[in-house]
Parts: C-alpha cells; sequence; structure tokens
C-alpha cells in the first residue's frame, strides 16, 4: 500500500503518534507499506511557522526523514500539477496546500491519510488517520 500522510498526520507521526488510530499506525509501520511526505507538506509546515499558526523545527523534521527513515519525501512534479488542474473545485474547500497533495495522491496512485472533512469530495483514496 502507498500511503501520502497528510501534513497533520505527518507531524503526528514524527510527535503524537497516540493521535493516529493504532490500526492506521499498524498500518504505517507495516513493512509492505510505503509511507510518503511530500513536500507541499513541508512548504505548508514553514508557512504557517512563519504566520505564527504553528510552532515546528523544520530542521529537525526533514533531519528525521533520513535515507533510513519509513517516510519517503515525494517530490512535486509536472504531472502532479496536471493532477492538480483536473481538480473540480468547490467554494467551501479552498485550502491550496490540500488540493495539492491531494493532486499528488490521485496521479501517483496513492491513499491519502487525512481527517480533512473535504477530501471525499475528491476522486482519492482516503484513510482516517
Amino acid at each position: 500500500m502507498k500511503l501520502l500522510l497528510d501534513t497533520h498526520a505527518f507531524l503526528w507521526t514524527l510527535g503524537d503518534p497516540g493521535r493516529l488510530k493504532s490500526e492506521t499506525r499498524r498500518i504505517l509501520a507495516d513493512s509492505g507499506s510505503a509511507v510518503f511526505v511530500s513536500v507541499v507538506s513541508l512548504w505548508e509546515i514553514v508557512v504557517k511557522c512563519r504566520v505564527g499558526k504553528l510552532e515546528a523545527d523544520i530542521a529537525s523534521i526533514t533531519a528525521q526523514l533520513a535515507p533510513a527513515s519509513k517516510i519517503q519525501l515525494l517530490d512535486l512534479v509536472p504531472r502532479h500539477l496536471h493532477a492538480l488542474n483536473g481538480l473540480p473545485f468547490y467554494e467551501q474547500h479552498r485550502d491550496p496546500f490540500d488540493h495539492l497533495l491531494i493532486a499528488q495522491a490521485i496521479a501517483e496512485g496513492m491513499t491519502l491519510v487525512t481527517k480533512d472533512q473535504n477530501a471525499p469530495l475528491y476522486r482519492v483514496s482516503i484513510m482516517a488517520p
């Protein structure tokens, strides 16, 4: 199973895994699961820190993405932007970070691990954190 962690799921996985469901923790730890975090989430973390909505140390976070880590980094590439361009627009869901993560999950055939109540509006596989 290929999983893409939404930003909150990624932060919980690193710093507060007890917030994740036990089944989600089991799936994330399973050797058959490929777990990814998007560079988009790292960007979101930095933006939220800069505007005072989040306290986090991006250097510490990125250090945990060392080659030995279970969590792999997913870059943003043109096919993700093509998928983003094809997403429907919903007035109630205007978060550009969420849109990019959903597009990446669709383009890569991944399951998005998210609590975002708007994610089911799109054709994306979802797993609750």
